[in-house]
């Protein structure tokens, strides 16, 4: 696929990054496109390999190589190589739903797993679905999707993260009404609220939203199922109840002084910085929470980053982030071979920043709070961090990280933001409809996400597999489409794309 040499006569290029000093002033979008002849030049070093593994979407050594989606990542490619672009976007969507939101937080599972990257640099698919999914937008080929015929059957999706919307707009398209009930403001979950908006831009989402409705999805904001909206209301007025509310139980720090204020879950730190932007059309910074403040993220994952990003925004005076684990090689070992996930070391937007700011890396590895600092007035003042060494636990076979005793060192902070996983679903809305929880915390549910209440209610995404990509959401959603479709119809053929 792409131009048989092409691999060999073109190198690597992604889309200019505007430089950290200049995007940390505002919260727009700072990724820009290539010129279309350039990505078609990118699109033609899609080699001839003979077994895609950037399609796989499976399991290797615990973690995922290729997308989880199958999109046809070669065949996308040469398409976009040979300047086929309407063709490229309905191969696209044969098997993507939403490549709008993953061509920008996608951590490209589908470029780790490029055969070019076994002995270079990978193919850059990202930023090719990117080009396809704008272009198509950009020239009216991405429409609303009204179904011929109705089949009267009336389908409850309860959450509007990336599962809940693609679990949406598949049903959507085999026939059946589709309400999406979301508890907060603004549809979009994760995506609206647990991204910030220089890593997805909101209006992204609001155009996604737009062609959802003019297809014929309903959205009922504010309404909290299980709570405000009972449970029993969908059961009585649905067909079938898809859940898809995300993993949203953020894991705690049980330390000394974890009252103080000023000490935050990094979710709804985030969650508050998005809506004081959109609740101001971007006029007002919510400055106060990070202003001349030092802030202490804790957690090294790709929430952490996003935190970091958001306080040197908001002008905190310093940003230092914390990282239990060890600092992982620069490049991959014998034990984690090509195709599998690259264990390497990634420094991401967040925290080139915080290097161009504050003039070096803002992360500490090995390291954790063991008690916060509070003054008289209760308010986070300091903490106290500590080194941790790897120790195997023969017993538990596993590794695990302890406290090297003497390493405890204090260090001034305002405000810790606790960025450190989740611990699955929240309990209330799964307890609403009978379905139980498994040993990690998610709904447990059969093969297909049946989870209960005589075949009627269905879980997908976050809830059932646990805190996760936002890809890996999507195929959760359009799975739980197919299974819903099923027990509905008797058989399914959503397996085609857009109508």
């Amino acid at each position: 696929m792409g131009k048989p040499t092409g691999f060999l006569e073109y190198g690597r290029k992604d889309g200019p990054v505007a430089p950290p000093r200049r995007r940390v002033t505002d919260f727009a979008e700072f990724h820009a496109p290539l010129p279309a002849d350039e990505q078609r030049r990118q699109a033609a070093r899609c080699m001839d390999c003979g077994v895609p593994f950037c399609q796989y979407g499976g399991l290797l050594a615990g973690m995922a190589s290729g997308c989880p989606l199958h999109n046809l990542v070669p065949e996308i490619n040469d398409l976009v190589y040979r300047g086929s672009w309407r063709q490229a976007y309905m191969r696209l969507a044969k098997t993507h739903c939403l490549p709008e939101f993953t061509s920008r937080v996608c951590p490209a599972l589908c470029e780790a797993a490029c055969t070019c990257g076994l002995h270079g640099a990978p193919v850059a698919t990202r930023e090719n679905e990117r080009a396809v999914i704008e272009y198509a937008f950009s020239h009216g080929l991405v429409r609303p999707e009204i179904p011929p015929v109705r089949t009267g059957q009336r389908v409850a999706v309860v959450g509007s993260g990336p599962a809940g919307l693609a679990a949406a707009v598949w049903l959507n398209r085999r026939g059946h009404s589709v309400t999406v009930f979301e508890r907060d403001d603004r549809p979009g979950g994760l995506l609206r609220y647990g991204i910030p908006n220089m890593k997805l831009d909101k209006s992204i989402i609001d155009r996604r939203i737009a062609l959802m409705e003019a297809s014929g999805i309903e959205f009922r904001l504010n309404a909290d199922v299980g709570r405000s909206v009972p449970a029993a209301h969908l059961l009585a007025a649905y067909d079938r109840v898809l859940l898809a509310g995300g993993a949203r139980r953020p894991r705690d720090l049980a330390v000394p002084g974890r009252d103080a204020a000023g000490v935050r879950f990094a979710v709804d730190f985030l969650t508050q910085v998005t809506k004081a932007l959109l609740d101001s059309d971007f006029a007002k910074r919510p400055e106060a929470l990070c202003k001349g403040r030092q802030v202490l993220v804790i957690g090294g994952g790709d929430t952490g980053n996003d935190c970091v990003a958001t306080a040197l925004r908001l002008g905190a005076a310093e940003v230092t982030q914390l990282e239990m684990m060890p600092r992982p090689p620069a490049a991959r070992v014998p034990e984690n071979p090509w195709p599998q996930w690259p264990r390497v070391e990634k420094t991401d937007y967040g925290q080139q920043e915080a290097a161009a700011l504050q003039g070096a890396d803002p992360r500490r590895y090995q390291t954790t709070v063991q008690a916060f600092k509070k003054d008289r007035a209760g308010r986070l003042r300091a903490a106290v961090l500590v080194r941790l060494r790897p120790r195997r636990d023969e017993a538990a076979g596993r590794t695990v990280m302890e406290p090297v005793a003497g390493s405890e060192e204090e260090v001034p902070c305002q405000l810790a933001l606790i960025a450190a996983g989740f611990l699955g679903s929240e309990a209330y809305l799964p307890a609403a409809f009978g379905a139980a929880l498994d040993s990690r915390g998610n709904v447990a549910a059969d093969a297909d996400g049946c989870a209960g209440r005589d075949g009627r209610v269905f879980v997908a995404g976050d809830m059932r597999r646990g805190q996760s990509l936002v890809v890996w959401a999507i195929a959760e959603g359009e799975a739980a489409a197919r299974a819903v479709d099923r027990s509905l119809m008797g058989y399914s053929n959503l397996n085609a794309g857009p109508l």
